[in-house]
């Protein structure tokens, strides 16, 4: 496999996003390794808080949720997805599958972290892929927060809008990262944020990831995904740990996800499921603090010792 690395130049003087990556080597499933990045921040004895970022952002978008986070005394490990952010960036579309990613994930987060008693936040592809991991691995996962995102089986079709975007990012000549992420947002993105997504692909031969990944969603009932996520499913609708339903208010590629998950998963029940008014898909970026404060919540409700501190946002 291919792969290509972003110059670390491409991330110096990040606005509000210091912390130091840390990365692993992992198996690329065609015999070879890639390198795979990650933010491990707060205490190291805290509760640990597992953040997965969807298409085409990064772990960047999460900047003001791991703040509240850490003030929280939590723990946060937020990934950069393979082919995203400062993780290798294999070259061809067909490198990247939906089993892939899981396993990827699965590798760094379960293998080599060994994390336990996760608390998972999971948008948009963060969630396709976070709730794989916990249904094929639910010892080791505590509680979910599901935000802006769903796990698709291909038994029913997606809303026209996505459809939409999938057609522009495959029919784009030159895909604009920074366009995409800000056409997710309500209430704006600033030049900085923009460039902060545009970072780490210096050129189109980089992009091959956020490419990529709108085909990968299972959208018919013989996707190579749709049995996993069948499977997956049927562990979801016996959870009862804590699954926390936390969409914003103006997603309409997400948004009619929100009532099956809170009717399905039995993990839902006995939880107020927040809606973050005045964001957009990219709730992080609307509304960070408000969405890291709602996590904080549900773990320290877990953790008395534990203070959700205030602030705004």
């Amino acid at each position: 496999m291919e792969t290509l690395r972003t110059p670390d130049e491409r991330f110096e003087n990040l606005t509000g996003f210091d912390h130091e990556p840390q990365y692993a080597e992992i198996a690329d499933g065609a015999g070879g390794s890639l390198r795979i990045a990650y933010v491990d921040a707060g205490p190291a004895d805290g509760p640990v808080v597992l953040l997965l970022h969807g298409e085409p952002t990064w772990s960047y978008l999460y900047r003001h949720v791991i703040d509240v986070l850490v003030d929280a005394g939590i723990r946060t490990v937020a990934v950069d997805l393979v082919g995203f952010g400062r993780s290798d960036k294999p070259t061809q579309t067909s490198d990247h599958s939906y089993k892939r990613h899981v396993a990827w994930v699965h590798e760094l987060v379960l293998d080599h972290l060994d994390l336990r008693d996760v608390t998972l936040v999971g948008q948009d592809w963060g969630g396709l892929i976070g709730l794989r991991l916990v249904a094929e691995n639910p010892d080791r996962f505590a509680a979910v927060v599901a935000s802006n995102t769903g796990l698709p089986t291909g038994d029913f079709d997606m809303p026209e809008v996505w459809w939409k975007f999938r057609r522009a990012v495959e029919g784009a000549q030159v895909l604009d990262v920074g366009r995409l992420v800000a056409a997710g947002c309500l209430r704006g993105l600033a030049d900085v944020a923009r460039a902060a997504y545009d970072a780490p692909f210096p050129d189109e031969s980089f992009k091959a990831g956020p490419k990529a990944m709108p085909t990968l969603v299972p959208t018919r009932p013989d996707d190579p995904a749709a049995e996993a996520n069948r499977a997956a499913w049927q562990v979801l609708g016996q959870w009862d740990k804590p699954f926390l339903v936390a969409f914003s208010d103006g997603d309409p590629i997400t948004g009619a996800m929100a009532p099956i998950l809170r009717k399905l998963v039995p993990g839902t029940s006995g939880l107020t499921h927040p809606v973050i008014a005045g964001a957009g898909h990219f709730l992080q970026e609307d509304a960070g603090h408000q969405l890291g404060r709602v996590v904080a919540e549900l773990v320290t409700s877990r953790a008395p010792d534990l203070e959700v501190p205030g602030g705004g946002g």
